[in-house]
C-alpha cells in the first residue's frame, strides 16, 4: 500500500494555511502545500503511463512547465495590491473543467481554477515572506472561526484514514486535486476585503456565465447532441428524455451551478428597490430557469427550493416562512406516501430514485460493518463493488449519492461527527446575523442549496462552490460595521443599511443587482 505520509504531511500544511494567524509561518504553509502537493500527484503516477508522453518529449515537457509557471508568476504580479481580482478571476473559472487522466482513471479538473489558486497564493506569499506586509499590517491577525478548525480537522482526518483505504489512490486525489488546493484558494478568499460591490461584481460575473452556458445547453437540446460526458450521451441514447449538461460533465452539477446563480439574482431582486432591476432580474430568471429545467436534474430543483425559503426567511418573517414550507413539505410526503402507487413512484424502487436506492441501502450495510473508523477515505466505490457482487458496472457506485452516508462508510463515526460539525459551524457562521443583508442572506441561500443538493447527488468539499461561499460568508460575517458610504462608493443607490434586530424589518436601501 502506498504511504499515506506526504498525504499527510500536505494536508496539515493546507491546514496550516488556513489556521495559523501569524503571516510569515502561514505563508510558508501556503508555499509549501502549493509545492509539495504536485510533487505527490506526480510521484504517485509516474510509473503508471500518464506520464510517458511527457518523458518521451522532455524538451516538450520542460517548456510546457516553463510556459505555466511563468503565466501563474505574471498573474500573481499584476494581481499585487489588487486582490478583488482574483476573486473575479476565481468565479470565471469556476465551471471550466479539463479531463485529466490519473491512477488509471480519468478525473475531470478545474485547471483554470487551479492557475488562479496558485496565482493567488503566490500574491498572498510574496509580501509576507519577504516583510512587506508582518502582524501589524490591520486584518493579518485574523483568529480563524470554530468552522474553520472543523473543516480543517475533517481534512487532515481523511488524509490520515486514508492510510488504510482499500483504494489509496482515490483518495489521493480527493486530497491533491480538491481538498488541498481549494483550502489554499479559501485562505486567499476568506482575507479579501469583501464590500457588497465586490460580491455584486462576481455575481454579474456568474450571471454573466451562466448565460453563455444556458445558451450552450439550448443548443445541445435543439440538436440532440452533447459536448461532454460520454456517459449522459449513452444515456440519452436510450432514454425518452433528453438532459443537457452544458459545459459541465454532468446536468447535476450544470444544475447546482445554475442554482446558486439563481439564488443570488432572486436576492438582488428582493432587496432592489429599482423597477429596472426587478425587470432585468427577472427577465433573467426565466431565461436560467429554461435552462435548468432542460436539466432535469432532481436534485437542483429540490435545492432550489431549499435555497428560496432560506432567502424568504431572511428577508420577511422566519417563523410564518417555516410555517408555510413545512407544511407544504408534510402535505408533499402524505401525497407521495398516500398516492404513491397512483403515480407510480416509489422512494424503494431503483428506477423511481435514479439508482441512488441501491446505492444508499449498500451505504448502509458498508457502514454497518465497520462503523468506528470506516473502510477508509475514498473506498467507497471498491468496497460497494467487492460487497455487492451483482455490480457489474465500474462507474456505477461511484459514490452512494448522499454525501453524510459516504462519509460514514469511508470514514466511520469519526469522519461522519466532523462532517456533521463542519455542516452546523457552517450554517452557524453564515445564517447568524444574515437576516436583512442581502449579500450574507444570498450567500447563506446558495450554501443551503448545495448542502441539500449534495444529500442527494455528491460532491460536497470536492466543489470549490462550497468552499468559495463559505469563504464569502465568513469574511463578510466578521466585517466590522462600516458607514452607509463607505459600502456605497460613488452610488448611493447601493447604500447597505444595518437591519434591525426586531422583525419586521424595514426593506433595506436598495442594494441592487448589477444591470
Amino acid at each position: 500500500m502506498d504511504s499515506a505520509v506526504p498525504l499527510i504531511v500536505v494536508a496539515l500544511l493546507a491546514a496550516a494555511s488556513v489556521l495559523v494567524r501569524a503571516p510569515r509561518p502561514r505563508a510558508a504553509a501556503m508555499l509549501g502545500a502549493l509545492i509539495l502537493t504536485p510533487v505527490i500527484l506526480i510521484s504517485h503516477i509516474w510509473d503508471g503511463g500518464q506520464l510517458d508522453q511527457l518523458r518521451d518529449r522532455p524538451v516538450f515537457a520542460a517548456v510546457a512547465v516553463l510556459v505555466a509557471v511563468a503565466f501563474v508568476v505574471a498573474a500573481a504580479f499584476l494581481a499585487q495590491g489588487h486582490p478583488g481580482w482574483l476573486v473575479l478571476a476565481a468565479a470565471a473559472a469556476l465551471p471550466f473543467r479539463i479531463p485529466i487522466s490519473s491512477g488509471g482513471s480519468t478525473s475531470n479538473l478545474l485547471v483554470p481554477l487551479y492557475a488562479v489558486m496558485a496565482a493567488g497564493v503566490l500574491a498572498h506569499v510574496w509580501p509576507r515572506l519577504t516583510g512587506r506586509i508582518d502582524e501589524g499590517t490591520p486584518g493579518e491577525d485574523r483568529k480563524p472561526r470554530a468552522v474553520e478548525w472543523a473543516l480543517m480537522a475533517y481534512v487532515v482526518a481523511y488524509a490520515v484514514q486514508a492510510s488504510y483505504s482499500a483504494d489509496f489512490s482515490h483518495a489521493l486525489e480527493q486530497v491533491v486535486f480538491f481538498y488541498v488546493p481549494f483550502a489554499l484558494l479559501y485562505t486567499v478568499i476568506v482575507r479579501v476585503d469583501w464590500t457588497p460591490q465586490l460580491a455584486q461584481r462576481c455575481l454579474l460575473v456568474l450571471a454573466a456565465l451562466a448565460v453563455v452556458l444556458v445558451a450552450i445547453g439550448f443548443v445541445e437540446y435543439q440538436t440532440r447532441t452533447l459536448l461532454l460526458n460520454p456517459k449522459v450521451i449513452s444515456s440519452n441514447s436510450f432514454s425518452e428524455y433528453f438532459r443537457v449538461n452544458s459545459l459541465f460533465f454532468d446536468p447535476n452539477i450544470y444544475g447546482r451551478f445554475l442554482d446558486v446563480v439563481m439564488l443570488g439574482v432572486i436576492a438582488a431582486v428582493l432587496w432592489s428597490t429599482r423597477p429596472r432591476n426587478a425587470i432585468v432580474g427577472a427577465v433573467l430568471l426565466v431565461y436560467l430557469w429554461a435552462g435548468l429545467v432542460l436539466t432535469l436534474s432532481q436534485s437542483s430543483f429540490t435545492a432550489l427550493l431549499a435555497g428560496l425559503v432560506v432567502l424568504a426567511a431572511l428577508r420577511w418573517r422566519t417563523r410564518l416562512v417555516l410555517a408555510i414550507a413545512g407544511t407544504l413539505a408534510v402535505a408533499g410526503l402524505v401525497f407521495i406516501l398516500a398516492a404513491g402507487s397512483t403515480v407510480k413512484f416509489d422512494v424503494s424502487s431503483n428506477k423511481d430514485t435514479s439508482g441512488r436506492a441501491d446505492l444508499i441501502a449498500g451505504g448502509v450495510r458498508l457502514f454497518s460493518d465497520d462503523p468506528i473508523v470506516g473502510h477508509g477515505s475514498g473506498s467507497f466505490a471498491k468496497e460497494y463493488r467487492a460487497a455487492e457482487k451483482d455490480t457489474s458496472s465500474q462507474g456505477v457506485a461511484s459514490a452512494s449519492h448522499t454525501i453524510p452516508l459516504t462519509v460514514a462508510a469511508e470514514q466511520g463515526v469519526l469522519g461522519l461527527a466532523l462532517y456533521l460539525a463542519v455542516l452546523v459551524l457552517a450554517l452557524i457562521a453564515l445564517l447568524r446575523g444574515a437576516r436583512g443583508d442581502p449579500v450574507r442572506a444570498a450567500i447563506a441561500a446558495a450554501f443551503v442549496a448545495l448542502l441539500v443538493h449534495t444529500m442527494m447527488y455528491a460532491a460536497f468539499l470536492e466543489d470549490p462552490l462550497a468552499w468559495a461561499l463559505l469563504a464569502a460568508g465568513v469574511a463578510f460575517a466578521a466585517r466590522p460595521a462600516r458607514r452607509a458610504e463607505d459600502d456605497a462608493g460613488d452610488d448611493p443607490g447601493t447604500a447597505v443599511v444595518v437591519p434591525e434586530p426586531e422583525p419586521p424589518i424595514p426593506p433595506p436601501a436598495g442594494w441592487s443587482m448589477p444591470a
